[in-house]
């Protein structure tokens, strides 16, 4: 008799199995033993002291590497990704299911690694927002900085996502520079168990930075603490549960909780049969039902429709699931596998006992499967539901059967479809498949409070986008009520959920020290010589280099004019100028910006490379003609910049960020003032 494999906990850098009180986890197409999973006799304890203990490896590295360590890791994993197919097809999945969570997953690195990269600085805080002035001298000002908490991401993930569910929350927090401990759903912990074990072998992450914990622990919550933050993906039942726990009141532990939703999704009162639209709508509708068997936190359970397009919709929705091939996913042409277990099964068909007493089923409830086992695996057929009085129903606004599971909602006018899609009370995904722009913009504005997501689909977008039910990593996956109130994921929002955000208020050069980015008002410092002639490393915070002065003349604004064909009549026309806040001709805000540059800028050949940029300039006072400026160029932050192999310069620099400021001399008030970039070589 072969020996059923005992699946391994990682915690405090070691491999650990129990020994006893086993789950037994099965082919969700067969019904074989394929794994055992328990934690019983496992210190979990000792997972949250070994995170924290070992947190400052993980937070004492910049944004900059943290994201190259992911890219790192996504190119690891998307090596071996063959591998996770073969397992993933025993948890139900096709291969199509199988590439949304495997490389939907790896892709999720990928994206956060470049946004690190790409947005965040190369040091261990960020500076959020702008300088505040507390104090009329300018000598109290205030700024809010966000570091990295000091404690433990603790990662509940559910059954349907065994690899995107970790990948996309361990991205963020690991980016954050925050250590996890995942804790997958027991049925498909076998798939995740098989991915951290290729992530631990790697090496490529430090020390501590993941853990993981399969089979089912009871006291999780019993050991964070209020620098701990908790990211829950599940059943709202679960979820307002462990939320609840008192050990996560006391210590007002940050509790993330994504919640299974009733998403809808409406068809434009505008769509006729001959439309594009309508075909998307049927397509869209189908692949949410058929797609990973319908287990998708946002797949469409409520297909909100005009009252006089039942019969149309239902038809065609009907005839395109009976196209449906249902499998063992290991068998070519198979399109839609089992649910993930049986106990999930047994879950959906109580559920859909519920929903058909109060509407109609319009789909057929025999089926055949090519492969598998209709009896031993978690086989269901596509069920499709009429609900003909949906303003006055309540199961369907209330009871989900997270499988493949829909129900027709007809509405007679715009304002019902809007009542009906805010019936179901906060989810994670909404979509409107119309042309109608009017409409579509009334039905957002009416429903985007109850919806953490809306897609916007018609013909022009069909081909490109992503569809109804896909989170994107740099966008928020979250929603209110229902949904659980949280967010995940939102590109750099999401990062900040594992970071604390403080007031710092002081003199700014005490921020200007602090925050490694100069503030108006802090000391100015002379450089040795012009600032242009010196390399990155070379480059101080607070070099401030005063210009010579210009005298700016008519003639100056004449030939600007002509040389940029801008003809604006303040500039050009005198006798335009009653009623405006102009008192005479008026020089361009862009000569004054190019007469700036003349002023700092060193002409010789040295270390800056090139012009990177403009950030926020603005024009603070009329110069007119007479008028004797001057400039002050003050550096006000540096980021280093990665040089890829793709890249044509192949020179080591960075990005040097210049305050600019231009005064007119004659009574020292500030004309224009505004951030410059540019690229400058590393020593």
């Amino acid at each position: 008799m072969q020996q059923i494999p005992i699946l391994e906990n990682y915690l405090a850098g070691q491999w650990q199995k129990s020994t006893k009180d086993f789950e037994l986890l099965k082919d969700a197409s067969t019904g074989e033993n394929i794994a055992q999973a328990s934690v019983v006799g496992i210190n979990i304890e000792s997972a949250f002291s070994y995170a924290r203990e070992n947190s400052s490896i993980l937070r004492n590295l910049t944004f900059h590497e943290r994201a190259r360590a992911l890219k790192a890791l996504a190119l690891h994993l998307l090596s071996k990704k063959e591998n996770f197919y073969n397992i993933s097809f025993k948890t139900g999945a096709t291969k199509v299911d199988s590439w949304i969570d495997i490389e939907g997953g790896i892709g999720n690195l990928f994206i956060m690694s470049s946004l690190g990269r790409r947005n965040l600085p190369d040091k261990k805080f960020i500076v959020d927002g702008q300088l505040e002035q507390l104090s009329k001298n300018g000598t109290f000002k205030g700024l809010h900085l966000l570091t990295t908490k000091k404690g433990v991401a603790l990662h509940i993930n559910a059954f349907n996502f065994p690899i995107w569910g970790m990948l996309e929350k361990l991205a963020v927090n690991f980016l954050a520079g925050m250590p996890a401990i995942i804790k997958p759903a027991t049925s498909t912990s076998f798939l995740t168990e098989f991915v951290v074990k290729e992530i631990i072998k790697s090496n490529i992450l430090p020390k501590g930075s993941l853990q993981l914990i399969c089979g089912r622990s009871y006291n999780l919550m019993d050991f964070v603490d209020y620098q701990d933050v908790i990211t829950f993906t599940g059943s709202a039942t679960t979820g307002q549960k462990l939320k609840t726990h008192p050990n996560v009141i006391k210590n007002s532990v940050p509790f993330n909780l994504e919640a299974d939703s009733l998403n809808c999704s409406i068809l434009g009162e505008d769509v006729k049969e001959s439309d594009p639209e309508f075909e998307i709508f049927i397509k869209e509708v189908v692949k949410e039902m058929t797609v990973k068997c319908g287990q998708k936190c946002t797949a469409i359970r409520r297909i909100i429709i005009p009252e006089n397009m039942i019969e149309l919709v239902s038809e065609k929705i009907n005839s395109k699931l009976q196209k449906n091939t249902i499998g063992d996913p290991r068998t070519e042409g198979v399109r839609m596998g089992p649910l993930a277990s049986l106990e999930q099964k047994e879950d959906v068909l109580k559920n859909i006992k519920l929903l058909q007493n109060e509407a109609t089923l319009l789909s057929e409830s025999n089926f055949n499967i090519l492969s598998g086992d209709k009896e031993k695996g978690a086989f269901i057929n596509p069920t499709l539901f009429l609900q003909e009085n949906p303003l006055q129903a309540k199961e369907v606004h209330q009871t989900e059967a997270f499988g493949p599971v829909s129900t027709l909602l007809p509405y007679k006018n715009r304002d019902e479809a809007i009542q009906l899609a805010n019936l179901g009370k906060g989810s994670l995904a909404g979509s409107i498949v119309s042309a109608d722009n009017e409409f579509i913009t009334e039905v957002v504005l009416e429903t985007a409070c109850n919806h953490g997501r809306m897609v916007l689909i018609n013909k022009d977008n069909a081909k490109e986008n992503t569809g109804h039910g896909s989170p994107l990593p740099q966008l928020v996956h979250g929603g209110p009520g229902r949904a659980g109130g949280g967010e995940e994921m939102g590109g750099l929002r999401g990062v900040y959920h594992y970071m604390q955000r403080s007031a710092l208020q002081g003199h700014p050069e005490t921020l200007t020290h602090l925050t490694e980015q100069f503030h108006d008002g802090a000391c100015e410092i002379t450089p040795p010589v012009h600032p242009f002639k010196l390399h990155y490393q070379e480059l101080k915070i607070g070099y401030t280099h005063t210009t010579h002065k210009r005298t700016i003349t008519e003639y100056d604004i004449v030939q600007f004019a002509n040389v940029s064909w801008d003809h604006f009549y303040a500039h050009t026309d005198t006798t335009s100028l009653e009623g405006t806040i102009f008192k005479e001709r008026v020089a361009h805000g862009y000569f004054i910006l190019a007469a700036a540059a003349g002023l700092f800028v060193d002409p010789p050949k040295g270390p800056v490379i090139a012009n990177y940029g403009l950030d926020e300039f603005r024009f603070t006072k009329p110069v007119y003609a007479g008028a004797t400026i001057y400039v002050k160029l003050t550096v006000k932050e540096k980021v280093d910049q990665e040089v890829k192999e793709s890249d044509e310069l192949q020179i080591p620099r960075g990005v040097v960020k210049w305050l600019v400021q231009v005064f007119d001399f004659n009574d020292d008030e500030l004309v224009a003032t505004g951030t410059v970039l540019t690229l400058v070589k590393k020593l």
